[in-house]
């Protein structure tokens, strides 16, 4: 199974709306808070072609994006599947 990392700052929405869909999935995850360190934020912002906002979501080492990929991943029946591979 890979891990399943997702970045967070506490006041976003689409944070607790990608943790949401993941837990009615039952897949685990690590939830990372960026609230306090721009410089994780930079570097992760940087290493993903100039992604920006919240949440960053990684699936093993693959970056996926935000939650609206999360959530059409998880439309198209691919999330589980990526998730086990």
């Amino acid at each position: 199974m890979q891990e399943i990392r997702v970045y967070t700052t506490i006041t976003c929405g689409y944070c607790s709306a990608a943790k949401r869909l993941l837990q009615q999935r039952g897949l685990t995850f690590t939830e990372i808070d960026l609230t306090n360190d721009p410089e994780l934020r930079s570097r992760l912002s940087c290493e993903n072609q100039g992604y920006r906002t919240v949440p960053m979501i990684f699936i093993g080492q693959r970056f996926i994006g935000g939650f609206d990929d999360l959530n059409a991943l998880d439309r198209r029946g691919e999330l589980t599947a990526l998730v086990h591979a």
